[in-house]
């Protein structure tokens, strides 16, 4: 079924000219209901349907997963691997990566110097990217944080950054010897991440201050018999304190007698107690400077010439990555119903991710042929607030064609037909697409 899309994939990019030389990949899941058979099961299967780590949030039900390559040019998948439903990125990305990569060197061993494939953090590791350097698949990814060469780089570049030439942000350029070989790391930094990373930080700052203010006020009313054992229940109590919060206590020495009522001036005391009293504050400029570190992410790559790639066309390349989610997000869109799933066998369940991807295929490629005609033509459709774009999207546009009839009218023994509600916007729609469109509502070109 790969093999079968990929050749209908490459039919279709060598009749609409589609580019190929930056290719996204990721993978999603699907949940379904009821119960289906796993490889440990009776006969063998070809993919498991079972429970594994879901993006739809429901970890109850069992699920398939999807490995997706789509062309920066158009968003057009090339590339379809149905997968187990507990499949790890780390793995089956990294296959998936090499199967479409040595495909398409096969099918345009021609282009195969200038491809590059794309993808997220989850296909990042020292073996991946081994495996992709002794293969000569050239790559840009986006690094883990967690990582400990990513922490310790995002350390080290405070007063280092360069201004991105939109004036969006700021980069800083490392180059990283590392186990799998040299990396160029592009570390990013946008005013706007930066801002809801600091939105973000402010509510987790006033929710963190308040359930403290709340464990030292329960801290306050004990009392101790002497300032050592006071100091050393503080202490205990601020272990996991934030940096950030800033806490300081006075000690309250309380002399107690065991006589009842106001004791007499020269009364000794029985005893001693002592109790403190807590003081919390904010220390903003390290919230500040916290907040700006975690808006900061690195995107990688093996392509250390950066007068083939520039900093700044690695950063806006990775950023494509949005291509093939956005792909996703049509498949399981439930106004197309692509995904709903009502099938009991995992080979049918194969068959209808190839039928799914087909209909992605379908709609990007004429969603791809209309922006082109828009911009080649210097023509525009309004979109859904009347304001003209050249970028429509297909939903759009089928949302336009709502409301179109077919009048069949029988004179004798002939029959005529008229099609009712075609607007000038449809008309235009039409004409931009081409013929074999417009024949469809028995509209001249």
């Amino acid at each position: 079924m790969t093999t079968l899309f990929a050749g209908l994939a490459l039919q279709a990019r060598r009749r609409f000219g589609i580019q190929a030389q930056h290719l996204h990949r990721d993978t999603t899941s699907f949940s379904v209901s009821g119960e289906y058979a796993t490889k440990e099961e009776g006969d063998p299967v070809p993919i498991a349907i079972t429970y594994g780590y879901s993006r739809d949030h429901r970890e109850d039900l069992k699920q398939w997963m999807c490995a997706l390559a789509t062309t920066h040019d158009g968003d057009i998948p090339l590339f379809l691997r149905p997968l187990d439903g507990n499949s790890s990125d780390k793995e089956h990305l990294s296959a998936a990566v090499k199967a479409v990569m040595t495909q398409l060197r096969d099918q345009l061993p021609e282009e195969h110097e200038q491809r590059i494939a794309i993808f997220d953090s989850g296909g990042y590791s020292e073996a991946n990217m081994k495996s992709y350097n002794d293969a000569k698949i050239w790559w840009i990814s986006r690094v883990p944080e967690t990582s400990t060469s990513a922490k310790t780089a995002l350390e080290e570049v405070e007063g280092q950054w360069q201004v991105l030439s939109d004036g969006s942000g700021e980069y800083v350029v490392r180059t990283m010897e590392l186990p799998q070989g040299k990396e160029r790391w592009v570390i990013v930094r946008t005013h706007a991440q930066v801002q809801a990373t600091q939105e973000r930080m402010e509510k987790q700052v006033k929710k963190t201050q308040q359930e403290w203010e709340k464990r030292l006020w329960h801290l306050s009313t004990h009392t101790f018999g002497c300032a050592t054992d006071a100091r050393t229940a503080w202490e205990k109590a601020l272990k996991g304190k934030p940096s950030w919060l800033m806490a300081t206590f006075t000690l309250n020495a309380q002399q107690q007698y065991q006589q009842r009522g106001r004791p007499k001036k020269e009364a000794t005391p029985d005893q001693t107690v002592w109790s403190l009293v807590p003081t919390l504050a904010v220390d903003q400029p390290e919230v500040t400077a916290l907040a700006r570190k975690k808006a900061a992410f690195i995107v990688a790559t093996n392509i250390l010439d950066a007068q083939r790639l520039s900093p700044e066309q690695v950063i806006s390349t990775y950023k494509e990555q949005g291509g093939v989610e956005r792909g996703f997000r049509f498949l399981k869109d439930p106004l197309f119903l692509a995904s709903s799933v009502f099938v009991k066998k995992p080979e049918r369940v194969i068959a209808l991710s190839f039928v799914m991807v087909l209909c992605l295929l379908v709609y990007r490629l004429a969603e791809h042929l209309l922006r082109r005609q828009l911009l080649a033509t210097e023509q525009t459709v309004p979109n859904q607030v009347n304001k003209p774009t050249a970028r429509p999207t297909m939903r759009w546009i089928f949302h336009c064609f709502e409301g179109i009839d077919l009048l069949h009218i029988r004179m004798g023994s002939h029959w005529h037909t008229q099609v009712l509600g075609l607007q000038a916007l449809h008309q235009q729609v039409l004409r931009l697409l081409g013929p074999a469109y417009s024949q469809f509502y028995f509209l001249s070109p």
